[in-house]
């Protein structure tokens, strides 16, 4: 219970928050705040447990999101198979950089992600025919659970806290699993760990397709969530420092992380806190708190 006493309380404190607060805005808060978190955790899984830093996650978050909205607008079938089609997309893309990037490390890596968003979102900017290009995709709102047409955003926040713990659980996994145990070896000396026998390639490639599909998972949602998808924003790198800094100022490597929602100012403070926090708390808020 010490150990996760407060994920516990967090997890039913936004189960609970729905019913006990009536405020439309406050509900929308928490929905989206769950969905960064959440996206902030896979790609905690990459970055945090294999110790493949991306700046590129954006690329699937896009992919998810561009899946399910597709799905509704050209052929008219459930953003559900979307969610799992987008997952699916992103898992293989992931493996497919994973795999072709896996002797990259540092900077370059990072470049390689970078560099793979930015092709998705040239691609989409200009195949007007299928994705409707640089204008956007309106995503239709169609009532029912089957379709996520749904006003109510009780069933909202409850739809994202289960992904949300879903994403929580993969990283606790990681965190008590041999598998987890033999990530971290990779993350902290691959080279080590190659000569101890560590299948070091193959655990990174898993990492990042997990990772991958957790994050399209989060586009799909929130895609359905938001109604519109743009591909400047999806594909952004500015999304994918959201997902990084939150991960990071969370703490890298620890199951639970913060997530955020703030407009704009929301730079402005994760540039503060990134400063203070590798300045008296490199091991980020997890860890300070651990500490003591």
């Amino acid at each position: 219970m010490r150990t996760y006493g407060g994920a516990l309380a967090f997890f039913a404190a936004a189960g609970l928050a729905p019913l006990l607060v009536g405020d439309a805005f406050l509900r929308d808060s928490l929905v989206l705040i769950l969905i960064w978190g959440s996206a902030a955790g896979a790609w905690n899984i990459a970055g945090g447990y294999a110790g493949q830093i991306s700046l590129g996650h954006s690329a699937f978050f896009g992919l998810g999101a561009y899946a399910a909205a597709l799905c509704g607008v050209r052929w008219n079938i459930s953003p559900w198979w979307g969610l799992l089609i987008g997952g699916a997309l992103a898992s293989a893309a992931g493996m497919v950089i994973g795999f072709l990037s896996n002797r990259l490390r540092g900077p370059y890596f990072v470049i390689a992600t970078i560099a793979v968003s930015q092709v998705l979102l040239l691609g989409a900017s200009r195949w007007r025919g299928f994705t409707a290009g640089s204008e956007g995709i309106p995503v239709p709102f169609r009532p029912g659970f089957w379709s996520l047409g749904i006003a109510d955003k009780r069933i909202w926040v409850w739809i994202v806290l289960a992904l949300a713990l879903v994403v929580y659980l993969a990283q606790v996994y990681l965190e008590r699993s041999r598998r987890g145990l033999q990530l971290a070896a990779v993350r902290e000396d691959e080279d080590a760990a190659l000569s101890l026998g560590v299948a070091a390639r193959r655990l990174k490639v898993v990492a990042i397709a997990v990772s991958a599909a957790f994050s399209a998972v989060c586009g799909a949602l929130w895609a359905q969530y938001v109604g519109f998808v743009d591909p400047l924003y999806v594909f952004s790198v500015d999304l994918s420092l959201r997902f990084a800094l939150a991960a990071i100022i969370g703490g890298l490597g620890t199951a639970l992380g913060l997530g955020s929602h703030l407009i704009g100012l929301y730079l402005i403070l994760y540039g503060i806190a990134l400063i203070v926090m590798v300045r008296y708390a490199p091991q980020g808020l997890v860890g300070w708190l651990r500490g003591r």
